[in-house]
């Protein structure tokens, strides 16, 4: 068995031995899932570009593409150009479109490949703007996404929740923007402790009013919505929102806490699956989904269940910072070869959080190979000052 030292928060330092055993790459298509499963993918910095990184993002393209074909190779979906993807948080809506652009021609190459991708306002300069102003620049993005032949992920505006002075704004934006989709979209409601700039969204802080607020929306725009992903982390406000919803609109877990039970889903339904976290558990989610198509919930449940302390760890208050988190693991896991992040934000968590990621993910079974984990875990904690 593998074990290295590592620290603890007590300041000592002692043996770990690895446990886990990996959960195998196995190739599978959409069609062996009976739930729609996006994995929302992080990019990859190029580390020898030339930039300052917290102005200005350097992305290695090759990297990052590669890891999409992964996620479609496991037969999984890609949310593109989202939160995971640092949008707002170090990648531009100019280096979104570029994104979208070859993500969208890498999936065309492809038979199986399903993609949608993030439509927002986060080109709007952070200023006072009227409604107007907010539905052009919704609509500018929208333009562009479908111009490429891309599905819409409709994502919550920082613009609309700044500027917005009453719920009837919310409803006639989402009402004007999504007259101009041409095929079915997906709403993103996304919580304040992913993006506090979010808070009030559509225009109350109290969630469950909020939601009357959304419900309404999708009620008189349900002809142009597939469904709609929540990120509120409370399984009980997902499911009082999933069986209020249309017939015919999903609700895409975004609950990164509590989504094995989400997808799975009681005797009124279930969730399908619109998460962060897939990108990081990839593997893992992919066998769980086909157990659950072949009746394998027992199956199901003890692939999953691992990865929940994993992901409720990766995604611990300021939430926002789980992007690390995500690129961490793709390190560990080899799927690119160094840990630096667009944005500078590979500084935002502490050693003692990496410490302890690495642990939970080896009891997650989400390390692909143990060895090298281990090696780029003792390499990481020296830069750190321990040897």
């Amino acid at each position: 068995m593998t074990s290295l030292s590592l620290p603890n928060p007590d300041r000592t330092i002692i043996p770990y031995t690895m446990t886990g055993t990996p959960i195998p790459f196995q190739k599978r298509q959409a069609r062996d899932f009976n739930r729609v499963a996006f994995a929302a993918a992080h990019v990859v910095a190029d580390p020898l570009a030339d930039n300052d990184p917290w102005l200005t993002p350097a992305i290695d393209w090759e990297a990052t593409l590669r890891f999409r074909h992964r996620l479609w190779d496991l037969g999984l979906g890609v949310a593109e150009a989202m939160d995971t993807a640092q949008r707002g948080m170090g990648l531009t809506w100019r280096d979104a479109q570029e994104l979208i652009s070859r993500s969208l021609k890498e999936a065309a190459s492809r038979d199986d490949a399903l993609i949608a991708c993030g439509v927002g306002t986060d080109h709007l300069e952070d200023k006072v703007h009227d409604l107007d102003a907010i539905v052009a620049a919704y609509q500018e993005q929208l333009d562009f996404v479908q111009g490429q032949g891309g599905r819409v992920i409709l994502m919550a505006s920082r613009a609309l929740a700044r500027n917005a002075a009453s719920t009837e704004d919310y409803l006639s934006t989402y009402s004007r923007v999504l007259s101009s989709a041409r095929d079915k979209v997906i709403i993103h409601w996304l919580g304040e402790m992913f993006d506090p700039a979010l808070a009030g969204y559509w225009g109350s802080s109290d969630h469950m009013q909020a939601m009357e607020t959304c419900l309404q929306m999708i009620a008189e725009n349900s002809d142009k919505i597939d469904g709609i992903k929540i990120s509120l982390l409370s399984k009980e406000k997902e499911i009082v929102m999933r069986r209020r919803l249309p017939s015919g609109v999903r609700m895409y877990t975004g609950d990164d806490f509590n989504y094995a039970e989400l997808i799975a889903g009681d005797g009124q339904g279930y969730s399908d699956a619109l998460l962060g976290i897939f990108d990081t558990i990839a593997p893992a989610a992919s066998q769980a989904l086909a157990s659950l198509k072949r009746g394998a919930d027992n199956e199901f449940f003890d692939i999953l269940e691992p990865t929940v302390a994993l992901s409720r760890h990766i995604f611990k208050a300021p939430t926002r910072f789980y992007k690390t988190g995500v690129v961490f693991l793709a390190y560990l896991n080899g799927l690119q070869d160094h840990f630096t992040m667009i944005g500078g934000q590979e500084s935002t968590r502490s050693t003692l959080h990496f410490t302890e990621l690495f642990r939970l993910a080896d009891k997650a079974n989400v390390l692909s190979d143990p060895d090298m984990a281990a090696a780029r875990m003792k390499t990481f904690l020296a830069v750190r000052g321990i040897n």
